[in-house]
């Protein structure tokens, strides 16, 4: 696999589109690559931010107290910040456990930034106009966050939205190396890839939210964006979920957000 990190100008709120970022910035795109984005680029592009109470204003009460109502707005289910020793609002946003909802505050020149309001269609849209401007036939997308894990420190990289490939290899009717089958393994393809490129693209001042991933005999290349269907799959019911019980005893609290409006949380 081979990983090439892309440069990009200064981005700001609303101050180029995607398309027009990733125009300048992307000059070529061999067959059968990924062009990886960072979901912060995605969203100054469109406009997801909010500005930031001045500490003037307020004081950092009335910040803290401003991101907070944000972050209950923005998620499906939240562990209010109090019960945290940091003052993090745990929550479940889009079927991912992520803190703040996804909301961050670095490289956002003075705003709370959302996560994009659907990277699927974000996803789509670039790859169709990648696959027109260099005619290229297979060929993927992919947008990223980072998120941390339990127990462990640091963070990695996750996918938010792909088009043009498989997320999942599926191992399930296969046999390991001794013969035994598969029953439940599926190896994410695109959390494995976002992870890989999150690392090289890094999450501080080096200025490159995009990534070309080349060299992949393992994935495999769609002309097309995935169905609702296999979207759908990727996501885990809760009353299925390995973490179910820990996820069931957590204290969380319905949020604003879209999924928390169409069904009740199960207890």
């Amino acid at each position: 696999m081979l990983i090439t990190t892309i440069k990009t100008p200064l981005v700001k709120v609303k101050k180029c589109t995607l398309i027009e970022l990733v125009e300048r910035a992307v000059l070529s795109i061999p067959e059968k690559s990924i062009l990886v984005v960072t979901s912060k680029v995605v969203s100054l592009c469109e406009g997801s931010a909010v500005p930031r109470l001045r500490q003037g204003f307020g004081g950092q009460a009335l910040a803290r107290a401003e991101k907070d109502a944000l972050i209950r707005k923005e998620s499906d289910y939240y562990i209010p910040s109090e019960k945290s020793k940091w003052g993090i609002t745990l929550t479940l946003t889009r079927n991912i456990l992520i803190p703040s909802a996804g909301i961050d505050e670095s490289n956002a020149d003075g705003h709370y930034l959302l996560w994009p309001r659907n990277p699927q269609e974000n996803a789509n849209a670039l790859r169709a106009h990648l696959a027109r401007r260099f005619r290229r036939r297979a060929l993927g997308v992919l947008i990223t966050d980072s998120k941390t894990a339990p127990l462990r420190r640091g963070t990695t990289g996750i996918a938010l939205a792909h088009s043009g490939f498989d997320a999942l290899t599926d191992y399930v009717g296969s046999k390991d190396l001794f013969g035994r089958p598969f029953r439940v393994s599926r190896r994410s393809v695109i959390d494995g890839l976002a992870a890989t490129a999150v690392c090289a693209m890094g999450e501080g001042s080096e200025r490159t939210p995009l990534a070309l991933v080349s060299d992949i005999p393992f994935v495999r290349f769609r002309q097309r964006n995935p169905t609702k269907a296999e979207l759908d799959f990727l996501h885990i019911q809760l009353k299925e979920d390995l973490y179910a019980s820990l996820l069931r005893a957590a204290p969380f609290r319905r949020g604003g957000g879209e999924a928390s409006g169409k069904k009740k949380r199960r207890s």
